[in-house]
C-alpha cells in the first residue's frame, strides 16, 4: 500500500480545523482512558492501522495495561471493562457504525445511566473526531512507523 498524498501539507487548514477539534477532546474533563478507548476502538472498527498503532502506544504510554488494550477487539466477550467502560464501547460502536446501528436506543439509554449529558456530549464528540482522522488516514492511506520486526524463534 502506497500513501496517496499528505493531506496536512496539501491543505494546512483542514489540517488545522481537524486538530482544532482533537484539541478540544484532549482538553475536555474526559477521564485519559476514556479516550484512548474511543480513539482505539474506532480505529479498530474503521481499520485504520495507522491511527490503532499510535493509540495503543499511546495507552501503553498512560500506564493502560497489556491485556486491556489487547482485548479491546473482543470486549464484549472480556470482564476486564468496567461498566462505564462497556457503555461507553458500546456508544463508540452504535456512532462509528451510525448508517447501519442508528445509534439505538438501549445503547444510549445503557451509556446515560453511567454519564452526564455533558460528558455524553464529549463523548461523542470524541468519536467525530477519530473518525475524521481515520477517515483521512485511510482515504489517503497513511503510513504508520515500522516498529522493529519480531521474529518467531
Amino acid at each position: 500500500m502506497q500513501t496517496r498524498f499528505n493531506f496536512a501539507k496539501v491543505s494546512p487548514a483542514a489540517y488545522k480545523a481537524v486538530a482544532a477539534l482533537e484539541q478540544y477532546v484532549q482538553e475536555s474533563n474526559l477521564e485519559r482512558r476514556f479516550i484512548h478507548l474511543i480513539k482505539l476502538r474506532a480505529s479498530q472498527i474503521n481499520g485504520c492501522a495507522y491511527c490503532v498503532d499510535m493509540h495503543v502506544k499511546e495507552s501503553r504510554h498512560d500506564g493502560l495495561s497489556e491485556q486491556w488494550i489487547n482485548l479491546l477487539c473482543v470486549w464484549r466477550e472480556s470482564p476486564v471493562y468496567d461498566v462505564r467502560e462497556r457503555a461507553l464501547l458500546g456508544w463508540v460502536d452504535a456512532v462509528t457504525n451510525i448508517a447501519q446501528t442508528g445509534a439505538p436506543d438501549d445503547v444510549f439509554n445503557t451509556l446515560k445511566e453511567r454519564f452526564t449529558e455533558a460528558e455524553i456530549t464529549d463523548i461523542t464528540v470524541a468519536i467525530g473526531a477519530i473518525n475524521v482522522w481515520n477517515r483521512l488516514a485511510v482515504g489517503f492511506r497513511s503510513q504508520h512507523p515500522l516498529d522493529k520486526v519480531a521474529k518467531a524463534a
